[in-house]
């Protein structure tokens, strides 16, 4: 039985907007297996962004050539929203705020699409309103959020939490993390890792993308890698987050 979540290999390309093409990730090759928790740490404007915006199908990027399997299906033809009925979530870094959209009401009509498509019940409000109120506690919100607009008002704490709580809501099963520790304070930064904590198991995986050792503190990641100028240039555990904490990129080039 093969136990592979996704792989991605070769070149992708990010057009500029003027019609001329930018390579942005070069000879990327990634393999995630069912269960497992990889690291991506890099300076700004290496590609980290770009390599989860391209796996989550996001308009405005090009594959030159190579490919990108999840469960050994490409993705290439697949749109956004098919991409997390089969499973993806991302956690953006900078999350959008929707005036006048209700916060349960919108996360059950997400959690709801994703279920149909999976050939699953859907949740009935009272049962939904349960699970809302048991999810909220993992990451530290109250109840007064199912009567709040998304990310509407919220503070950049509040932003990064509501994310989780959309991961814990939808069950994906590989969890795209996109510096979902930037701007975080102590308490803050242990109740998002403990939220992720929650939600790991041998049938889901994540990819974390982050600047700081710090969020490690409270996290095991099974491999950590270093992406620079649009390439992977090492791998290895958590010692290597360390290292990069103490003396940056400069030895790796």
């Amino acid at each position: 039985m093969n136990n592979e979540i996704i792989k991605l290999s070769k070149i992708s390309k990010k057009f500029d907007g003027a019609g001329k093409d930018i390579i942005v990730l070069k000879n990327i090759n990634l393999k995630i297996n069912k269960g497992e928790f990889h690291v991506i740490m890099g300076r700004n404007g290496t590609g980290k962004s770009t390599l989860s915006n391209f796996i989550t199908g996001k308009d405005g990027y090009n594959k030159e050539n190579g490919k990108i399997l999840y469960n050994n299906k490409n993705l290439d033809n697949l749109l956004p929203e098919e991409r997390a009925a089969a499973g993806i979530f991302m956690s953006f870094q900078y999350p959008v705020a929707i005036p006048g959209v209700n916060t349960m009401h919108f996360l059950r009509t997400a959690v709801n699409s994703i279920r149909k498509s999976q050939n699953k019940d859907e949740y009935d409000p009272a049962s939904f309103i349960r699970l809302f109120k048991e999810k909220l506690k993992i990451v530290g919100l109250d109840k007064s959020f199912a009567n709040r607009s998304v990310n509407d008002g919220f503070s950049g704490g509040e932003k990064k939490r509501f994310e989780i709580l959309q991961m814990l809501l939808l069950e994906p099963k590989l969890s795209i993390l996109d510096e979902t520790d930037s701007g975080l304070d102590i308490d803050a930064l242990k109740i998002i890792a403990n939220g992720i904590e929650n939600y790991r198991g041998k049938n889901n995986s994540f990819l974390l993308i982050t600047h700081y050792y710090r969020i490690l503190k409270y996290l095991k990641p099974d491999y950590v890698h270093v992406l620079l100028n649009g390439k992977i240039v090492k791998s290895g555990d958590k010692e290597l987050a360390l290292k990069l904490e103490r003396e940056g990129y400069s030895w790796l080039e």
